[in-house]
């Protein structure tokens, strides 16, 4: 993967198209729901041949923003339906359900031919002034350089302080420090969520002993069925963010994480959370930590 950042941007670069079996038209006579709007993107250039979920939750996001660009995206609830094929780009058709003065709901969906790869619920909203509060745990400094850890699918700085590869029982918990090249605000946005969708699987895994998130596909199965975004505030990338991570509850084939998205300087931007399916090969239930036995049946 010579250049990540460059065909991560270029997937982002979305090219206006007519929707399916509808007028290409913002307004007019349409029920609403009907897709008036519609955007072609080309894909990550992957090793596996599937499509990531987070380069589709980056361009649903980027279809919204290009449909409606007085708004901003406020959440997302992005549903995968059927895993990409990497070989075809994905149409992404923009449904407008309610137009306001502060406030648009939409729905999009990402489709490849005639199978729907995804469909989204997008809430839209323009920024407003008002009281502000948060309360959260304080943000621990960046670790020094020596502690850059790669990615395969993030194209920028990372120091975490944990190992997700690492095989012995943990707490199911994870802290994600990024950096980014500086981009726009809303690419910002849209690069955050990309990342999201990477390791909260991972944060699944530790307080199961001797697997890791490595172990997908031969301990475990594993695919994401639903990602939510909600994005408190505008950010930028001129310094660190802070992906917390925590996953409560792994039970009946699924697992659950959520997570925040913080400044360096400690400020919420943005919470997330995704749901996926996690089958357990036979021979790696009986190493399931009693930790996380006690976590299931509470």
């Amino acid at each position: 993967m010579p250049d990540l950042w460059s065909d991560l941007l270029a997937c982002l670069d979305l090219r206006h198209c007519p929707p399916s079996g509808a007028t290409d038209r913002r307004e007019g006579s349409a029920e609403p729901g009907t897709a008036l709007v519609a955007f072609e993107g080309p894909n990550l250039p992957l090793s596996y041949h599937r499509l990531f979920g987070g380069q589709i939750l980056g361009q649903l996001i980027r279809a919204a923003g290009l449909a409606y660009p007085d708004k901003t995206v406020k959440s997302v609830h992005a549903i995968f339906a059927k895993e990409g094929r990497h070989e075809e780009p994905v149409r992404y058709e923009v449904a407008c359900h309610h137009q306001g003065r502060a406030f648009a709901t939409l729905t999009i969906i990402a489709k490849q031919r005639t199978a729907v790869v995804a469909s989204a619920s997008v809430s839209m909203h323009i920024t407003e002034g008002g009281p502000l509060h948060q309360t959260s745990a304080d943000i621990a400094p960046i670790l020094p350089p020596e502690h850059q850890v790669t990615f395969d699918l993030l194209p920028w700085k990372t120091r975490p302080a944990a190992d997700l590869n690492a095989t012995a029982s943990a707490a199911s918990e994870y802290e994600l420090p990024m950096r980014n090249p500086e981009v726009s605000r809303e690419l910002a946005s849209i690069l955050t969520a990309y990342a999201t969708d990477l390791n909260l699987l991972g944060t699944a895994s530790p307080p199961v002993d001797g697997v890791s998130q490595q172990g997908n596909g031969t301990d475990f199965d594993s695919a994401v069925t639903s990602h939510t975004l909600w994005f408190h505030r505008p950010f930028g990338t001129a310094d660190w963010l802070l992906l917390r991570q925590h996953s409560p509850v792994l039970t009946d084939g699924r697992r659950f994480g959520r997570g925040d998205v913080f400044t360096a300087d400690g400020t919420l931007v943005a919470s997330y959370a995704q749901e996926g399916l996690t089958r357990f090969e036979p021979d790696a239930m009986p190493n399931i930590s009693a930790t996380h036995r006690t976590e299931q049946t509470v």
